[in-house]
């Protein structure tokens, strides 16, 4: 009986069938399933058709210009103006942004926290994590595409490699070229200025944690300490790595965002999308030509879209994890629909909701306020407002009383009953003050030490003062007591702190 003709589904290759039972081999019966392969090259084809592992080919990016572009560089100068110029800044005569280490100390502007600030670090973070699923949910990941440091630190990486070595297509034949006296030249400029770089990176990092008159002066003779040769290296290093050589593959296969992006998208989140519609049947044509009198959609199938994309992801085959929303397909694609004469949008910022039931934009902009971003709205207000009215109403001094412990109570003579105390006082204002040291609660008693305190501006104390009762007017016991310091030159100022007065038996 005559076989047919199929394909092998693993190698693509014919391989015939036939309709009659498969004969029984030596020393065996006949069997009605096929017999394991034996062609040791065909099974080793099949495995190598079936592995999942797919080697890294290094992506080329085509530079692209439009208003998208403009905005991302906007960004990449803001942030970096940020980042690089805030150490340089000075306030009230020291550094107006200072993670003081030795002195654990945190200076923002005109405000100092202290480690029992941590409460503002916990809603800080809680913050974050509110307005990342409050933009998140309405436009997408615009946090990648714009402001992310893995994004920022690739473009202007980037920038230098195109400067130096060309546009694509000429670092694509640098790379496949041979080694002569330009591409040492070309390479060797390139990895000079990205260390340069990066070591400038590492050194502004240990700035906000290092005074930096005390940096700079350790520079001009190279004298850092341990940790801070540390952090400039590993920093420089860290930079180095991640926006000269890895680049695409941290968004693809390191950064976490990327996964859990899909919980938080909806079918009225902000993405980049292409209109299949119009687009297919896409194919090439001249300008000029009515796509529609050929039979064809508005793509031209050109592959700009894909040349630009800093992930090289095609996004004509709809969302994908590893789109950034960097837009650049947006401005490219643009660009193309100008020159062919047609309307631009072909590729463009919508939602997946507008996509189905042809909304306007104005149709799309309604269902931004939907359940989820009220929701988010409303605890990220919550947040910010506890944070501003917490830092508001934060009190200028801080006090710690701890009672001596090796000596819980002391009987003195002509009839008092002693406890000792150490108080330990926090000036958290940035100026100097006064303050006056009282403690109430038992009749008749009295504060034999340091009544009056001169404290610099952001700085601590301990003092050591001794409260005193007449015996007659105590028993044995526990007694609550209130200490309260007062602002000299503001008397409505008082910070009271509570403690406990023993007498034993």
């Amino acid at each position: 009986m005559m076989g047919l003709e199929t394909e092998n589904p693993q190698t693509g290759e014919p391989r015939s069938t036939s309709s009659k039972a498969p004969t029984a081999q030596a020393g065996g019966s006949a069997s009605s399933y096929p017999q394991p392969a034996r062609n040791d090259q065909r099974a080793q084809t099949e495995n190598e058709a079936q592995s999942l592992y797919a080697k890294h080919k290094k992506l080329y990016v085509r530079s692209t210009s439009g208003t998208f572009q403009k905005w991302r560089w906007f960004f990449v100068f803001l942030t970096q103006a940020i980042f690089y110029g805030l150490p340089w800044l000075d306030w009230n005569g020291r550094q107006a942004v200072l993670f003081h280490l030795v002195e654990r100390k945190f200076y923002l502007f005109g405000w100092v926290f202290w480690p029992q600030d941590v409460f503002f670090l916990a809603i800080i973070l809680i913050l974050s994590a509110y307005a990342l699923f409050f933009f998140t949910t309405i436009a997408g990941r615009l946090w990648c595409g714009y402001t992310c440091p893995q994004t920022v630190y690739t473009e202007i990486f980037m920038w230098f490699e195109e400067r130096i070595e060309g546009d694509h297509i000429k670092r694509g034949k640098l790379d496949q070229a041979p080694w002569n006296a330009e591409k040492i030249l070309r390479r060797g400029a390139k990895y000079l200025i990205w260390i340069l770089f990066s070591l400038w990176t590492g050194f502004t990092l240990v700035m906000y944690f290092t005074p930096r008159q005390e940096l700079l002066a350790e520079l001009a003779t190279l004298s850092f300490g341990p940790w801070e040769w540390f952090w400039i290296f590993f920093y420089a290093g860290f930079t180095y790595l991640l926006a000269g050589v890895l680049r695409e593959q941290v968004c693809k296969y390191m950064c976490p965002y990327a996964r859990f992006q899909g919980v938080m998208f909806d079918p009225d989140t902000l993405i980049i999308t292409y209109d299949e519609e119009r687009g297919e049947p896409r194919g090439p044509r001249k300008k000029g030509v009515d796509p529609r009198s050929i039979g064809k959609g508005d793509c031209i199938d050109c592959g700009i879209c894909v040349q630009v994309c800093p992930t090289g992801i095609d996004i004509r085959n709809g969302l994908q994890y590893e789109c950034i929303g960097c837009a650049a397909c947006i401005d490219a694609c643009n660009e193309v629909m100008d020159k062919m004469g047609y309307p631009r949008g072909l590729i463009r910022y919508s939602t997946e909701n507008a996509m189905i039931h042809h909304w306007s934009r104005e149709q799309a902009w309604r269902r931004v306020l939907r359940p989820r971003v009220l929701v988010y709205g409303v605890l990220l207000a919550l947040f910010t407002g506890i944070l501003f009215y917490k830092i508001a109403t934060r009190p200028d001094v801080r006090v710690d009383v701890l009672r001596d412990r090796a000596a819980l109570s002391r009987e003195l003579p002509g009839g008092w009953i002693e406890n000792v105390y150490t108080l330990r006082l926090m000036n958290m204002a940035e100026r100097p003050r006064q303050y006056t040291i009282s403690v109430s609660g038992i009749p008749g008693m009295k504060l034999e030490g340091p009544t009056t305190v001169a404290m610099p501006a952001a700085a601590t104390e301990s003092i050591v003062v001794s409260v005193q009762v007449p015996a007659q007017a105590v028993k044995p016991g526990r007694y609550d007591i209130l200490f309260e310091i007062r602002v000299a030159d503001e008397p409505e100022n008082v910070t009271r702190e509570h403690a406990t007065f023993l007498v034993t038996e």
